[in-house]
């Protein structure tokens, strides 16, 4: 099984039961996490060469997924 880096999880490992229990609660946070996760994924791929991308296209997906991290804090340090 691979190891997808950079999930919610490992990020923000002291907050694992609050995104549970977010995820289950709060529908923007839910569809923030799974966009997140999708992103994610996708630059995993492109990192490893699974599915290859090119490179601005790359860097815009890291920028998307730091910006969903940022939302995800923001959201997660007020819990």
């Amino acid at each position: 099984m691979s190891h997808t880096p950079h999930e919610l999880a490992e990020e923000f490992p002291d907050k694992v039961d609050a995104i549970s229990a977010l995820k289950q609660s709060d529908a923007h946070f839910a569809k923030l996490s799974e966009e997140y996760h999708e992103i994610n994924r996708a630059v995993h791929r492109a990192e490893t060469n699974v599915e290859p991308i090119e490179e601005l296209a790359e860097v815009d997906l890291r920028k998307k997924r730091a910006a969903l991290k940022d939302e995800i804090w923001g959201i997660l340090s007020k819990s």
